[in-house]
Parts: C-alpha cells; sequence; structure tokens
C-alpha cells in the first residue's frame, strides 16, 4: 500500500497553491490512500486530495472551517493508523503528549501536523509529521521547506520518505520500520 501524508497548506490564506514540483510530483504518483493533517483552510484543497486516491482521511485542523473530524483511526494492512492535526498538544510537537494521544487512540502509528516541521520518531509507537506542503510560516515557527511524506506498507513494515522542496524536489530521509 503506497499512501501520501500531507497537510498545513494553509491555502489560499498563506499560500496560493502548493509549489509546482510537489503538484507535478503528487499528481503524476497513484496512491492507495491519502492521509491529510488537516489546515487546508479550503474545499478545493480537499477536493484536489480526493482526485489523489479513493480513500482520503482527513482531519480538522486549528484554521479550518470544513466540517472534519478532529482524529481519525484505520488499518492499512496489519498497521493502526491514526490521523491529528496536532493542535491538542502544548508545546507544539511535544512527543510525550503525542505519544499519549497515540496510545489513547490504540494505534501502531501517529500522523499529525501543526509545528509545519517534519519529523520522523520511533519509540514503540511511530510518530511522523509531514511538514507543510506549501512551507508556510505557522504561528510556532516552522520550517518554512514544502514537505510530505509517502509512506510503503507492507503487513506490519512501513518505509517513510521524507520529501522536501529545497533547489529541487527530493527525498531528504528514508527509514524503515516494524511495528
Amino acid at each position: 500500500m503506497k499512501v501520501l501524508v500531507i497537510g498545513d497548506t494553509h491555502i489560499p490564506r498563506r499560500a496560493d497553491w502548493l509549489p509546482k514540483q510537489i503538484d507535478d510530483f503528487i499528481s503524476s504518483q497513484k496512491f492507495d490512500l491519502v492521509a491529510c493533517t488537516g489546515d487546508l483552510t479550503d474545499k478545493k484543497v480537499l477536493d484536489y486530495l480526493q482526485s489523489l486516491s479513493n480513500k482520503v482521511v482527513v482531519v480538522s485542523g486549528n484554521m479550518d472551517h470544513l466540517p472534519l473530524p478532529e482524529s481519525q483511526t484505520f488499518k492499512v494492512e496489519d498497521i493502526k493508523i491514526g490521523v491529528i492535526h496536532g493542535h491538542q498538544v502544548y508545546p507544539r510537537g511535544n512527543r510525550k503528549q503525542l505519544r499519549e494521544i497515540a496510545e489513547d487512540l490504540g494505534v501502531d502509528l501517529l500522523i499529525h501536523g501543526h509545528t509545519h516541521s517534519p519529523d520522523i520518531y520511533f519509540d514503540e509507537i511511530l510518530l511522523i509529521n509531514p511538514g507543510s506542503a506549501t512551507g508556510v510560516w505557522s504561528g510556532g515557527g516552522g520550517s518554512l521547506i514544502p514537505s510530505f511524506m509517502i509512506l510503503k506498507i507492507e503487513g506490519n513494515k512501513v518505509e517513510v520518505e521524507l520529501f522536501e522542496l529545497k533547489d529541487r524536489l527530493k527525498i531528504t530521509a528514508k527509514d524503515k520500520f516494524k511495528l
């Protein structure tokens, strides 16, 4: 299973659209599922994500005014996955609190956003943050580098690829986990 993990676009409030290299790349791929951490801020982004896969899991971010759930859980192969925006924890990106949410949801992998900085962290539970697909600022800073992730899942194994757009779009981190 191939999963696109994306979020924090803030379109059109902070960005007009995804950077062309990211849009071209993800539009050229086939995804079994798209998971979005929220802060889309416009229905046209949701429509776009729905055009990428028959299965889209999206949660509401603190800047969204769309009728979306605060969290979602689902299973891919043998891995139970949860998605939240991340505004539920303070300070932003606090791994201890994110792990507690993952435990409460009963998931092996928690996808979260809100910080606008990508992160891959494993300590019994895999916590991943795709960063901001547009690279826009956040209230807590952020990397300001457009980014997203692709997961390749088979059974209880997951490969995480972090893509960042600096001078060009490329994989900047890649790791494999058994959950």
